[in-house]
């Protein structure tokens, strides 16, 4: 049988590290535009207590997204020995496409996928690029997508990349805006008649309905916001937080139950890293949806104390750092089973199963 392994990883985590402190003299304001007369030190507090983020990481102002999407194709071919030309498909998720620094204006064509591509110098017509805009589970979803031509027998090997600079869409007068981080990250999936290993199973939803404007694009809260043509992401918080407890252990389930598993199979859970006491709460309603009232928290390796939230770039990047040893006490062996999932705008969830 044919099944689609990830045969190599790549990720491009910033260096202009900004810690929590580096908000300390910011004014925040109320979606009404009213100053927030909470002292910083009392909010930052609170927030690295609620969302367990003390720093992020930003791109350098000479960087696009689409830049940091090169950095990790080149490293994930190289680290696959793979020349470029026999790729078949190359997806790039993102939400933004290329943002320069200071102008908050999204350039999208041509698109980021033809960009990297060019970059690449690959000649071929036939390797297929394209984006893909799917909120924060974009990435994941590019994954599934390849996997789909893989066991269709329409390709052999795609590049599935996610990359953001969200921190040149972020409101500064927004609280929100603390939660999100840059950065890119990458996988090779290749088609292999391996048995059991590689993808086994996915599962995805979107809930439209009622909940489209959980996450979405408005003006500034400052005062001069409303007389501003520019737009930011705005998040509703504690809508998403209900939203992903009520919804996200489900498709994870459901993706477990059509790859004939259990929760007991699973060796490591990788969780879009959005907010660290919304995933602990995830993962308890998981195990309790399995009759455990006890979720075991070493399942699920966390980086967002001090990558924040960078959309799609999350996922890889954990997987990445996952890979290569570099997340204390979380390891991967021939033979484990890993969940990934992931929610956000649209809202969408997914949720795949895959064994090494």
């Amino acid at each position: 049988m044919i099944r689609s392994v990830i045969t190599a990883t790549g990720s491009h985590i910033p260096d202009t590290i900004i810690p929590n402190e580096a908000f300390l003299s910011t004014q925040f304001f109320t979606p009404e535009s009213v100053a927030i007369p909470k002292e910083q030190v009392a909010l930052l507090t609170q927030f690295k207590a609620i969302t367990g983020i003390q720093q992020r990481r930003y791109a350098h102002a000479d960087q696009l997204a689409s830049d940091l999407g090169l950095l990790v194709a080149s490293q994930a071919l190289t680290s696959a020995g793979v020349d470029p030309e026999t790729l078949d498909y190359l997806i790039v998720a993102h939400n933004f496409g290329d943002v320069a620094q200071g102008s908050n204006r999204v350039d999208l064509v041509p698109s980021l996928a033809s960009r990297i591509k060019a970059r690449l110098a690959i000649k071929t017509p036939n390797c297929v690029a394209y984006d893909l805009a799917f909120g924060c589970p974009g990435w994941l979803e590019g994954l599934i997508q390849a996997n789909y031509y893989i066991r269709s027998g329409d390709a052999r090997r795609c590049l599935v990349i996610g990359t953001e600079t969200l921190s040149r869409v972020i409101d500064p007068a927004d609280r929100d805006s603390l939660l999100f981080s840059d950065g890119s990250g990458a996988v090779i999936l290749e088609a292999q008649s391996n048995g059991s290993i590689g993808l086994l199973a996915h599962h995805t939803q979107t809930h439209a309905h009622q909940h489209v404007d959980f996450l979405k694009m408005g003006k500034s809260y400052g005062p001069v916001g409303a007389d501003s043509a520019d737009l930011f992401l705005k998040m509703n918080g504690r809508k998403v937080y209900e939203f992903a407890l009520q919804h996200v252990p489900l498709v994870i389930k459901q993706a477990l139950d059509k790859a004939g598993m259990t929760l007991g199979d699973v060796k490591q859970v990788l969780m879009h890293q959005a907010n660290e006491k919304m995933n602990i709460a995830i993962l308890e309603r998981l195990f309790q949806l399995y009759g455990q009232a006890e979720p075991r928290l070493s399942l699920m390796p966390m980086t967002i104390s001090w990558l924040g939230n960078s959309s799609v770039a999350t996922l890889p990047t954990l997987l990445d750092l996952l890979q290569r040893g570099q997340l204390v006490n979380h390891r991967l062996a021939a033979g484990d089973t890993i969940v990934l999932a992931s929610v956000g705008a649209g809202m969408n969830i997914n949720a795949v199963v895959y064994q090494y």
